[in-house]
C-alpha cells in the first residue's frame, strides 16, 4: 500500500514514515499545501494521512481537491485540531476517518488497514483472480490453495496488478507505484525486470491460472491464461 503523509510538523512526519515503513508501507511526504498538490496530481495512493493546518492552506480543501480528481484513495485526516465541526466537515467532504493527535502509531496502522478492508468489495481484503489469492494483511500468496513465497517486493509488484486486472501498466507507473517518486533517479528499469521475471517464474511453477503478460513496448498486464 502506497501512503502519502501530509504533515507539517517534521518530528511527527518522520515519527510516522518510519514506524510505517516498518509495516511494510511505501512512504512518501508533503510538508505543506502545495507540494501535497503537487504530489497528488502527478502520483497516485492508496491512502492519504491529512492534517487540516498546514502552511499555504487547509487540509480540507486538498480533500475537496482530492473527491474532485475521482480517484479511489482513502483519506484519514490526522490533526491537533479535535473539534466536532472539523471532523464532521472533513466526514461530509469525503474522508474515511478522523484520528486526533496525539495518537499511538498502532491505532494509526488499526485505522489504515480498517479504511482499506472497507473500500474493498464486502470489507474482504483480499484480492482474488483466476486460482490466486493474495492477502496482504498477512503478506500470503495462495494458489489453488498453497502458499507461494514471496519476496516483499515481488509481493507488491503482484499486488498492483490484483487491483488491476486485464489493465495494461506501463513499467514506469508500476515502478513509482511500488518503489515511490525517487524512482525518476533511477538510471533504467533493469531492477524492474529482474523482480518481475522471478515473479513470473514463481506463477509457472506454482500452477497459477493468470500470468503477467509483457506488452512489447508499454509494459504489462495481468490476464488468465
Amino acid at each position: 500500500m502506497k501512503i502519502l503523509i501530509v504533515e507539517d510538523e517534521s518530528g511527527l512526519q518522520d515519527m510516522m514514515s518510519r514506524a510505517l515503513r516498518k509495516e511494510g508501507f511505501v512512504i512518501e511526504n508533503a510538508d505543506d499545501y502545495h507540494s501535497a498538490i503537487d504530489k497528488l496530481d502527478v502520483y497516485t495512493y492508496d491512502c492519504v494521512l491529512l492534517d487540516i493546518m498546514l502552511p499555504g492552506g487547509s487540509g480540507l480543501d486538498i480533500l475537496s481537491h482530492i473527491k474532485k480528481m475521482d480517484r479511489k484513495v482513502n483519506v484519514i485526516i490526522i490533526s491537533a485540531k479535535d473539534s466536532i465541526d472539523d471532523k464532521v466537515k472533513g466526514l461530509e467532504l469525503g474522508a474515511d476517518d478522523y484520528l486526533a493527535k496525539p495518537f499511538h502509531i498502532a491505532e494509526l496502522v488499526a485505522r489504515i488497514r480498517s479504511v482499506a478492508r472497507r473500500s474493498q468489495a464486502g470489507g474482504d481484503f483480499a484480492f482474488r483472480f483466476g486460482n490466486a489469492v493474495l492477502e496482504p494483511e498477512t503478506n500470503r500468496l495462495m494458489v489453488a490453495g498453497k502458499e507461494v513465497p514471496l519476496l516483499k517486493k515481488e509481493f507488491d509488484i503482484l499486488k498492483y496488478f490484483m487491483q488491476r486486472p486485464g489493465h495494461l501498466v506501463d513499467k514506469a507507473v508500476l515502478a513509482e507505484a511500488v518503489w515511490g517518486d525517487h524512482i525518476d533517479q533511477a538510471d533504467n528499469f533493469q531492477f524492474i525486470y529482474a523482480q518481475m521475471k522471478n515473479l513470473r517464474r514463481k506463477l509457472v511453477e506454482a500452477g497459477a491460472d493468470i500470468e503477467i503478460k509483457a506488452v512489447y513496448g508499454f509494459g504489462y498486464k495481468l490476464i488468465e491464461k
